[in-house]
């Protein structure tokens, strides 16, 4: 893939990657860090990109980007920093319902309903099977609805 096809890609698919690592890391800072650095990754390994599989390839690399961040803050002093709250969803309600499911749940969700990705393409970028997706946006809408439910009562 020559350097301007591959900048076009990238651009286009920059601010969901960004929600993405925004959304694992919860901090912006470090989700900038994550997408910076699947830029470079995803530019020296972009003859291995699988044709039809761009954004599910290019959410994998920065997936895998977070989870680098986040093994170097493990070894970090704890209480260096407090994350941030990420923008994920505007509605403030909807943002504290989704900070409140595990990760296992939020991804799929984030991907799904935010970014608009199809189940394949969530299953072909964190390398599970499309039963486990259509599970985990199951069970992450249900959560969801509990957490919103709860808020609602006083």
């Amino acid at each position: 893939m020559d350097k301007s096809t591959f900048a076009k890609l990238y651009m286009e698919q920059l601010p969901g990657l960004y929600r993405l690592a925004l959304s694992l890391l919860r901090h912006a800072p470090d989700a900038e860090d994550a997408v910076q650095q699947a830029a470079v990754n995803a530019w020296q390994a972009r003859d291995r990109l699988p044709p039809g599989a761009e954004r599910a390839w290019l959410a994998r690399i920065v997936i895998n980007a977070c989870r680098d961040i986040q093994r170097q803050r493990m070894r970090t002093v704890p209480g260096e920093r407090l994350p941030e709250k990420p923008e994920a969803a505007p509605d403030p309600d909807l943002r504290d319902a989704l900070d409140s499911l595990p990760e296992k749940l939020r991804v799929p969700v984030l991907l799904k309903y935010m970014e608009g990705w199809s189940e394949r393409e969530i299953a072909a970028a964190l390398h599970v099977t499309l039963y486990a997706v259509k599970s985990r946006l199951r069970r992450g809408r249900a959560a969801l609805a509990d957490v919103l439910r709860e808020e609602e009562t006083p």
